[in-house]
Formats: C-alpha cells, sequence, structure tokens
C-alpha cells in the first residue's frame, strides 16, 4: 500500500486539503499534490460546499455538505470517506496543519502531541481570527487519524531568524522576554515563493527581495538571501498592511481612546478592527477587492486606493530594511489575479527603479517588468500547502 500525507490548513468557515505522496528524496524543491480539496461555507446559517480537484485543476469531486457534515469535523470526515472510494490504494501516513502562531517557543515544524496541543491553545489570543480554527482542524485530524502523526507547521517559523533589532517593540524588556516582540506571519507562503523564485531566477533569488502576499489577510516581507529579515505583521496578524477586514496598523492610542472615550469593551475594540475594518470598513461595500474594483460607489474607490498606497509605502520601508531591492514578487488571491492594481502599484514604485511592462502584466507572464529594469517585478502562485508536505515529510524522516 503506498503512502501519502494529507495537509490541512483550516479557517474559520473553510478547510483546504491536500495529498502528497511520502516518498522523497528530502531535497527543497517543492512537491507535487495528487489532488487538493476545499470545502466552503462551514458553520450555521452557510451553504458548505465540498470540492477535490486534480492536478490539473480538473473536478474529480463537488458536493454540498448537509447537516453535521457542514462543520470542521464532518466535512474532514466527508472528504475521507470520497478518499477511501477511490481505487489508488493509498494510505494517510500523516498530517501536516498550517498553525498560524508558534509563539516564541515554536519555530520549527513539531510533531503534535497533548503538551504541544496545549500550549498552542494557549496562544489563541494572539490570532483569534486563525488560531482556535487551526487547532480545531487538529482536533478533527487526530478523531479521524488515530496513532497518525500529526505535524504543525508555523507560519511564524520563517520569521524567526530575523535581526533582533527587527524583532523588538520599544518596550521594557520584561515585556520581551515576556513575548511581547514582533512575529511575523504569512511564513509558510514566503517559503513557497522562495523555493519557486530560486527555480525560476536561481541567482536573483539569492539577493534583496521583497515578496507581497496581498489577499484578505496581507502582508509583505523583505527577504535577503532567502532568509526573512523584516515583515509587516508584527505580534498579530492584524498589524501591517490594510486587509480585507483588518485595519492593518493603527496608532495604540486609538484604542484607548475607544475603550475611555467611546466606553468599548476589549471584545468590542477586537471585532471593530479584525472584523469591521479594513476594506470593508472604508468603503462600506465589501472586503473583497473584486467586489471593490467592479463597484461604482466612491467609497469602494477610496478603499482600492488606500490599499495600493499601504502597499507602496510598505515597499519602501522594506527596501531600506534590505538596504536596496532588487526584485519584488507578487502572490496571494489579489497579488497573483489583480493584474491593474499590481501595475498601479508598480507605477508608483518607479522610483525604486520598476519599470513596468504593462502588456506582460495583462497577459498573465511570470516577469511583469521590461528586460532593462533595474528592479525586476514577477508574479507567482503561492503553494503553502507543498510547504507543509515538505516540513511533514522531513519530520517524519528525522523520527525515523
Amino acid at each position: 500500500m503506498t503512502d501519502s500525507l494529507l495537509t490541512l490548513n483550516a479557517g474559520s468557515s473553510s478547510i483546504k486539503v491536500a495529498l502528497f505522496d511520502a516518498a522523497g528524496d528530502g531535497d527543497a524543491s517543492l512537491p507535487a499534490a495528487r489532488w487538493s480539496g476545499q470545502a466552503d461555507g462551514l458553520g450555521a446559517g452557510l451553504k458548505a460546499r465540498l470540492r477535490v480537484r486534480d492536478a490539473q485543476g480538473q473536478t474529480l469531486h463537488d458536493a454540498a455538505l448537509d447537516g453535521a457534515q457542514a462543520s470542521h469535523q464532518g466535512a474532514l470526515a466527508a472528504l475521507l470517506e470520497w478518499h477511501a472510494q477511490q481505487a489508488d490504494g493509498r494510505r494517510i501516513a500523516a498530517v501536516g496543519h498550517r498553525i498560524v502562531h508558534g509563539g516564541a517557543d515554536f519555530v520549527a515544524p513539531v510533531r503534535i502531541d497533548a503538551s504541544v496541543l496545549d500550549a498552542l491553545t494557549k496562544l489563541e489570543p494572539l490570532a483569534p481570527l486563525h488560531q482556535p480554527h487551526n487547532l480545531a482542524g487538529v482536533r478533527a485530524a487526530m478523531a479521524a487519524f488515530e496513532g497518525v502523526p500529526q505535524v504543525a507547521c508555523f507560519d511564524t517559523a520563517f520569521h524567526a531568524e530575523q535581526p533582533e533589532v527587527n524583532r523588538r517593540f520599544a518596550l521594557p524588556r520584561a515585556l520581551h522576554d515576556a513575548g511581547v516582540r514582533r512575529y511575523g506571519f504569512h511564513g509558510l507562503s514566503y517559503e513557497s515563493i522562495v523555493a519557486q523564485f530560486a527555480g525560476i531566477a536561481p541567482e536573483l533569488a539569492q539577493r534583496r527581495v521583497i515578496v507581497a502576499h496581498l489577499g484578505n489577510g496581507a502582508s509583505m516581507c523583505g527577504i535577503a538571501q532567502g532568509r526573512s529579515v523584516a515583515t509587516t505583521m508584527t505580534f498579530s496578524p492584524l498589524d501591517g498592511l490594510t486587509m480585507g477586514t483588518r485595519c492593518g496598523h493603527i496608532d495604540a492610542a486609538v484604542v484607548l481612546y475607544l475603550m475611555r472615550s467611546h466606553g468599548m469593551s476589549a471584545d468590542q475594540v477586537e471585532a471593530l478592527l479584525f472584523r469591521e475594518s479594513g476594506l470593508l470598513g472604508i468603503s462600506g461595500v465589501s472586503s473583497d477587492m473584486r467586489a471593490l474594483e467592479a463597484s461604482a460607489e466612491p467609497a469602494a474607490a477610496e478603499a482600492i486606493g488606500h490599499f495600493a498606497e499601504q502597499v507602496v509605502q510598505h515597499m519602501g520601508s522594506l527596501a531600506a530594511a534590505l538596504r536596496g531591492v532588487d526584485a519584488i514578487v507578487f502572490t496571494g488571491g489579489i497579488g497573483e489575479n489583480a493584474a491593474p492594481l499590481r501595475e498601479r502599484i508598480l507605477e508608483d514604485c518607479e522610483w525604486l527603479g520598476v519599470n513596468v511592462d504593462a502588456a506582460a502584466n495583462r497577459s498573465g507572464a511570470a516577469r511583469l517588468t521590461t528586460a532593462e529594469s533595474p528592479v525586476s517585478a514577477w508574479v507567482l502562485r503561492t503553494d503553502e500547502e507543498a510547504v507543509i508536505a515538505r516540513h511533514t515529510a522531513n519530520v517524519l524522516r528525522a523520527a525515523g
């Protein structure tokens, strides 16, 4: 019987899964999934659906999830039932999980046991939109695969070796030592881009690269020689760029003002900053960039302009942290698909040495700049699942 690895990325209302061959030679390249699936609309009042596609993007399974299936555990059970009906004789040898926050202690992938799960649960207040759902996926997989190794792969781990000056807040040292520091996120996505970029432009990938992971959650990272130097998200996935419903960078005194002058509780402030702000808050229309681009509302255009300006300003900040920039890479749902927005951002980065090739950008080419451009720009599809699979295989290999 052939062994396989399952990767699982559980969100608030969705689960992303992919199946990989367990065999591998341990090199730095990313493995290719045999199939990938996504269950959307999980939770009360939503229309849940499970879709599975093969490596070529062809639909293998598409079905509604009703009743008990419309939960994280139910959706995973429905997926496993579909998998069991396949005739390829593949046994799940391990499950790799995306875990958003590893805190100060988890700086590399680790096999999950009761103590690890307890420690990760204690980090839920640092990533309230993500961590509880990530761990719900872990518990669902543990129930479905009794005795099968479960491996945690952390979004924060990629940034753990940043220079100390870029990991500190200007707070008393005791607070830093207690864990109040800049962690950074989207690390699995950045690892994916580093690996892919090394394959298409190996010399350039070892220089100074700014990666813009732009989606409903958005961040940017300055990378040198494949390592994180500075990033826009800090203590939690709230900071940095404007996002779909998250405010991004904000003066901490605003929080004090809202609590003192508006009588808002901590829970109310959290809901405001994480769920009611960002593109949704500015536009009053939607948190989805596609809906904003299609809207005739002036506030929608204002939200897009605000987002673009934030990306450009952070581009300058990261270029300063790197002491220059040689390449820019866009990824994420917005970064990969919103060609007009990419063009707008790159035109406003001309001062950095970017000469955008508008035709290439609109045609879907990987390189977005002219051959003569001192700083090249690219677009690559992130593949966090492949990074999780590689880490999971390495953890199993190290365990013998």
